[in-house]
């Protein structure tokens, strides 16, 4: 039995401060101002300056691909597309990999303005097949031994440009299904470990992970869920496979689907594919791409709504995000559900329209703060292709809140490095958009947990919930919304227990989760 003594954020309705908690074999026990005299004797742990939070949950992310590109070469920091060269150059050196993987090229945030190319990539790595991916995760550059391993099987697919080595749309996802599919399980797993040791060293104790991404017979989704069994430190994952098909999920015995590739109704600002009502303002022009039609849509949340499955979809452009909401009102208004928790992933440009109906149908949002100013897509860049009327308008977190819809934070790993502390940090410094820092915390923790039902038992600091929590470097109601950002993760705690490392045998870890039947996912 522990007892904390200081600055308890609990996250409760009222958003209640308490003096003391108590923690026995797992469970809190005791929250309050006064300690009852059974706890006198309990272990203290004076907090001082400190403060105890909940633990963080990201609700969006990638987790294999993540785990994936954490193993590689992460080039997001490079400032020009030559020192991305002299790093691809380095990496080769020290890698055995027959496939590289490198991620977070941005033509944004480099001098030359632009992606490397195919050419460049030759001159640093003609022997090995080479993928850098774009910083939004939907487009690639290849060179020219990986796009001849390809060609075949992407040359008749939109996004294909052979000339520049860059894919996107369905051709990225036909060389991302390659890529991932090429992957060892063994090494999967063990970056799967690392990565979840690395979310936790920032107090993140659950992941929502969107799988299926080119793996035969969809393998990543089985595998993850195996993992997510095997854990055995109190780390959380839950995992939300992507492809529209409902018998991915009900097959696996998994309550939800969506996510993004498969799921995604629309492409990112960057590539200019996010699906907008009005066309973009730059000289490319266009639309976007909306991937499916509205029929198509409204057909697959029907029949997911109908299983009893929870749903969510990746939409970044208002014409995307209209066609979401429409079509889970359809699939609602089909066949109610009192308690449904179905979502939509990003909600960058959102409508009056659209949020109406999310506010009316309780459709939840798992939104990535941390595309707000954000350095790999900046203002500027978005500026000159949207407008400045429309990016005015882009990630309105507190318009969300002030419409009493559930948003919760998630990071889109790989796209952003999984920091709730930056997840709060932007969201309390977003203009006229911005949050309390309470309303921020909310949506790192009990908002995190709510997307997946998981608030019953976790998310806040309340008398008989699991006692998952965070040990920060200061109470971040006092130090404001200008100082989140110095705000440091202490530690972990999980189940009572400080965090320990995932980093075990790989085969003891999988007979685990084949015959562990009692563990969520």
């Amino acid at each position: 039995m522990k007892c904390y003594e200081g600055a308890i954020l609990s996250v409760n309705e009222r958003n209640d401060v308490f003096r003391y908690l108590v923690e026995d074999k797992g469970r809190i026990v005791y929250v309050g101002d006064t300690l009852p005299e059974a706890f006198r004797n309990a272990q203290r742990v004076a907090l001082g300056k400190r403060a105890l939070v909940p633990s963080f949950a990201d609700t969006h992310q990638h987790f294999a691909s993540f785990s994936t590109f954490q193993a590689g070469l992460n080039v997001m920091d490079a400032e020009s597309n030559a020192q991305i060269a002299d790093m691809v150059r380095d990496f080769v050196k020290r890698s055995r990999a027959k496939t590289l993987i490198c991620f977070g090229a941005s033509p944004y945030s480099v001098r030359e303005g632009r992606l490397i190319s195919r050419e460049e990539l030759d001159a640093v790595c003609p022997d090995k097949e080479i993928m850098v991916v774009k910083y939004d995760g939907h487009a690639c550059i290849v060179n020219t031994k990986l796009l001849d391993k390809m060609k075949g099987r992407v040359q008749h697919l939109r996004g294909y440009h052979p000339d520049t080595g860059e894919m996107n749309q369905e051709a990225f996802f036909r060389f991302s299904d390659y890529i991932s599919s090429s992957l060892s399980l063994i090494d999967l797993f063990r970056n799967m470990q690392d990565a979840v040791d690395f979310m936790a060293a920032r107090g993140i104790g659950m992941v929502n992970t969107v799988s299926g991404v080119g793996f035969a017979l969809n393998l990543d989704i089985t595998f993850e869920k195996i993992f997510a069994k095997a854990l055995r430190n109190g780390f959380q994952l839950r995992v939300f496979p992507q492809p529209m098909k409902i018998r991915v999920a009900t097959s696996r015995r998994l309550p939800r689907i969506g996510g993004c590739f498969e799921s995604a109704l629309d492409g990112c600002s960057g590539s200019h594919d996010a699906a907008m009502n009005e066309p973009y303002t730059d000289a490319e022009g266009g639309s976007g791409v909306l991937y499916y039609s509205d029929e198509k849509v409204t057909a697959f949340c029907k029949e997911a709504n109908r299983a009893g499955l929870q749903i969510e979809m990746h939409a970044i452009g208002d014409k995307a995000f209209d066609q979401a909401a429409r079509a889970l009102k359809a699939a609602l208004d089909d066949c109610p559900r009192e308690d449904h928790r179905h979502g939509i992933i990003h909600d960058c440009l959102p409508t009056e329209a659209g949020i109406r109906i999310c506010r009316d149908y309780h459709i939840q949002m798992p939104v990535q703060s941390a595309f707000i100013h954000w350095k790999q897509e900046p203002d500027e860049y978005l500026t000159s292709i949207m407008g400045a009327e429309r990016v005015s308008r882009l990630n309105p977190i507190r318009t969300f809140r002030d419409n009493g819809i559930v948003v919760s934070f998630g990071s889109d790993a790989p796209c952003t490095t999984p920091d709730p502390i930056v997840w709060m940090d932007k969201a309390v410094n977003n203009g006229s958009e911005s949050v309390t820092v309470q309303d921020a915390l909310r949506m790192c923790t009990i908002n995190g947990y709510y997307a997946t039902f998981d608030d019953r038992e976790r998310g806040s600091l309340e008398t008989g919930k699991i006692a998952d929590m965070v040990l920060l470097s200061e109470n971040p109601y006092e130090a404001g919304a200008d100082r989140i950002r110095d705000i440091r993760v202490e530690k972990l705690i999980l189940g009572g227990e400080d965090y320990r490392s995932c980093k075990r045998p790989v085969g003891k870890a999988i007979l685990d989760g084949l015959t562990n039947g009692s563990r969520s996912y």
